[in-house]
């Protein structure tokens, strides 16, 4: 055990990290390579592939993800923006190269190099905006707000035309609550509100993948919509057929048809075989995370940590929120994976970006280096509120 007298590194990273953050992070990877070796050998059988392909693969990916989530928690929070702008910019470029270069799937462009850019691209855009809201609340010679606005589309417009919708929906909801935080007139939450609902209304009328998903959900009866929805049909079954306390590891049977058991269907595997209480289990932990960081960013005086905590919190628990409401068939498919539990290189790799990153700005910190951190101006007001 560590002593509070030893003044090294890790010794002061351990006495100032979020332990109750760390441990439940450590169980969701823990029940993630449990449910991976219970959903994916299916799959891997499907494409001839040894059983355990997926699982030695999740592997893989999991030991470089746990030592980046690691190492960045060890970031100051100045370190965290630095990183988090060049984070940015790279993934941009990667982006923007896939819209020009990229592999088309399923009509899509959205891998290139067998790596997903806009994965990488959400923790940074969080960061980036947390700071540029907490600067324009420091200085007032700085448009934070302004910047943080402008942030947003340059951030979007790419993703929406790879396109990714699911993306993009998951950063405007983060995005909206982080300026709620900030203070944002209701003239403009009004006005951001509108917009939001023009550009849905846009992807449904020119987009005939957004329209046929949106339609295939609303009716799933109509032409084609039996085939179009078999997998989250299916998984609904494997819900009724587990039932409270499931079927036991290893013993589900719907799973052997469901395309997608690894990745986005997971959960639903995972309510087959181990019961609907199992799965409210793994809903309580992502909500004690989600929470936990929440409850932090509520105490914690420095603005940029404030907002950055919120944001990557948000950023972890509506992922996993879309995730199971889309396996659940509360809302349209989406393609979004369940934090550190689906299968998937960038998406896990990008998890432990986003949690280093959470780690890094939760952890406890002497006033003088508060202080240090702070601008020296004075604090400006909510955008919308003129100043007095």
């Amino acid at each position: 055990m560590l002593s509070r007298a030893e003044r090294s590194a890790i010794a002061d990273w351990w006495w100032t990290v979020d332990r109750w953050l760390l441990a439940g992070v450590g169980v969701v990877i823990v029940l993630g390579l449990v449910l991976i070796m219970a959903g994916s050998p299916p799959v891997a059988d499907r494409l001839h592939l040894p059983s355990f392909h997926f699982v030695n693969r999740q592997v893989e990916f999991l030991i470089p993800t746990i030592v980046v989530m690691l190492s960045l928690s060890f970031l100051s929070p100045r370190h965290v923006r630095r990183a988090a702008l060049v984070l940015y910019i790279g993934s941009m470029v990667l982006v923007v190269a896939t819209l020009l270069f990229g592999h088309e799937v399923k009509g899509a462009r959205r891998w290139i190099f067998g790596v997903e850019p806009s994965e990488f691209l959400k923790p940074a855009f969080v960061v980036l905006a947390a700071w540029a809201i907490s600067e324009g609340a420091k200085r007032r010679d700085l448009p934070g707000n302004w910047l943080a606005i402008l942030l947003f589309p340059a951030t979007v417009v790419p993703l929406i035309l790879q396109p990714d919708f699911g993306q993009t929906m998951l950063l405007s909801l983060v995005w909206g609550v982080m300026f709620f935080m900030a203070g944002l007139h209701w003239f403009w939450l009004g006005g951001l509100g509108a917009s939001a609902a023009a550009s849905v209304t846009l992807a449904y009328k020119f987009s005939p993948h957004v329209r046929s998903r949106i339609m295939h959900f609303l009716d799933p009866g109509q032409m084609g919509g039996i085939a179009d929805t078999f997998q989250v049909d299916t998984a609904l079954d494997s819900f009724i057929s587990g039932g409270w306390f499931g079927k036991g590891p290893g013993e589900g049977v719907l799973k052997q048809i469901l395309p997608d058991a690894h990745t986005d269907f997971i959960f639903a595997v995972t309510g087959e075989e181990f019961g609907l209480l199992f799965c409210m289990f793994i809903v309580g932990v992502y909500a004690f995370i989600v929470l936990r960081a929440l409850f932090k960013a509520a105490n914690n005086d420095d603005p940029f940590c404030r907002f950055a905590t919120a944001g990557l919190a948000l950023l972890f628990g509506i992922q996993a929120s879309i995730n199971i409401a889309v396996n659940l068939h509360l809302m349209p498919a989406k393609g979004m994976t369940l934090p550190f539990i689906s299968y998937g290189g960038s998406s896990l790799m990008s998890l432990g970006i986003t949690v280093g990153f959470l780690l890094a700005v939760t952890r406890k910190r002497p006033k003088s280096e508060l202080i240090f951190d702070r601008a020296a101006a004075p604090a400006a007001p909510p955008m919308g509120v003129p100043a007095e």
